[in-house]
């Protein structure tokens, strides 16, 4: 069984809202991953599932061989913490208040389905 890889990096979305639209995929194969991410109503949503049809393209590319969405599925999918970006917004009697925008970075597996005869 081959393996197939696409990452994301540094996504401007924080990873604990990016961990909510990927946990409803994780196993699930590329077509019925792309239909939930259709309906989910998630900034992330669409960005997760652009990461899922280049990691589907990419295991049309790297197997040399026509394979359908139904085949493949989401063995491995995670989100983890990139750099934060640091911001001040003033607040009262001249103090700053600081402002973390969080990134992420997006990794996701796909792997054929085993076909037991």
């Amino acid at each position: 069984m081959t393996e197939t890889k696409a990452n994301l990096r540094y996504l401007r979305i924080s990873p604990r809202k990016t961990r909510l639209v990927t946990d409803l995929i994780r196993g699930k194969s590329v077509k019925e991953a792309l239909d939930r991410l259709k309906f989910a109503d998630k900034k992330s949503a669409p960005v997760i599932s652009k990461l899922i049809k280049s990691a589907y393209s990419n295991a049309k590319n790297n197997l040399k061989k026509e394979i359908s969405d139904a085949d493949l599925y989401i063995k491995k999918i995670s989100v983890d913490e990139g750099p934060t970006l640091k911001r001040y917004m003033p607040r009262a009697r001249g103090t700053a208040y600081m402002i973390r925008k969080r990134t992420s970075h997006v990794a996701v597996v796909l792997e054929e389905k085993k076909i037991i005869l």
